[in-house]
């Protein structure tokens, strides 16, 4: 089981969205994190054959993911961050509806329909209609559609998006579940969405790769970069204005900054340990900072 991206590249006429990207993704869960904007839809889109790309190659198995064509796409499930549905459906005429598209039979697709309303905790609501869901059961029945053909590969597109934390959390231990014998693409802006189930984070930024590992490597490469801070609130803005801070808190008269940045900001400046948030903030963050290439 072997996704392999070679150089693989996608331009929109100057615009390249996907430029030489290349990896290897075999089982589990691997995070694609990155700002909006960063490529992360449209190398998605290539990797569910929704667009061709520009230039490189994408192979399943050694075979080109292109030519396989049906064949590829029926060991693929896919969740795009805005999927379509017919609101007056109930969750389970929609995904009997989903699997006749995907050519299950009659029997196959009612038994599938029922595991995966089950898996997903949407048992009590089988009966409801798409429209009457909340934002985290829609959410979990689009995961539902995507597993119908038990993929080895599913690929979800920004799937938190709008969750509240429990819903989230939900989410995430619904996804360390479906990881245990396929391959799961999971992008998102949002940390703690891979933070603490992703064997493999890639750090996505203007169409490239520019970092991966696990989160202690993402985290363990930020070595001595993480500071506090203890400022007069009238400097707070000079502090803005020069580095990149990842939280400021009111204490009386001053505050306590989080600074990130290569070297001391101040000489009563105190290390501190950082965290994948730091690390997303110091490679995307705005702010003035220096050396975001050294992650």
């Amino acid at each position: 089981m072997e996704l392999k991206l070679t150089g693989l590249t996608k331009s929109f006429g100057a615009l390249t969205a996907v430029d030489h990207v290349s990896c290897v993704m075999t089982s589990g869960v691997y995070g694609l994190l990155g700002v909006n904007g960063a490529g992360k839809t449209t190398l998605m889109r290539i990797l569910c054959t929704l667009l061709a790309p520009s230039g490189g190659t994408a192979t399943w198995d050694g075979a080109d993911i292109f030519a396989l064509g049906s064949e590829y796409r029926r060991i693929l499930g896919y969740l795009p961050q805005d999927f379509g549905f017919y609101p007056d459906f109930t969750v389970e005429e929609y995904l009997l509806y989903i699997a006749s598209i995907k050519g299950l039979r009659p029997a196959v697709a009612k038994r599938r329909s029922g595991e995966l309303i089950e898996q997903v905790g949407l048992s009590g609501a089988r009966k409801k209609k798409m429209k009457k869901l909340s934002g985290g059961m829609k959410r979990r029945a689009g995961i539902a559609q995507a597993m119908l053909n038990d993929p080895k590969i599913l690929i979800l597109d920004e799937p938190t998006a709008g969750l509240d934390p429990n819903e989230r959390i939900r989410f995430r231990n619904l996804l360390s579940e479906l990881a245990a014998e396929r391959l799961v693409l999971l992008s998102t802006h949002i940390v703690s969405d891979v933070e603490y189930i992703a064997k493999e984070i890639l750090l996505m930024r203007e169409g490239r790769f520019h970092a991966g590992g696990t989160a202690e490597q993402l985290i363990a490469a930020m070595g001595d970069k993480v500071w506090r801070v203890a400022a007069d609130k009238r400097e707070v803005d000079g502090y803005l204005r020069q580095y990149k801070v990842a939280n400021i808190k009111s204490v009386g008269e001053g505050a306590v900054l989080r600074v990130l940045s290569p070297t001391c900001p101040a000489e009563t400046a105190q290390e501190e340990p950082p965290t994948l948030e730091d690390v997303f903030l110091y490679y995307f963050g705005e702010g003035s900072g220096e050396g975001n290439d050294a992650i």
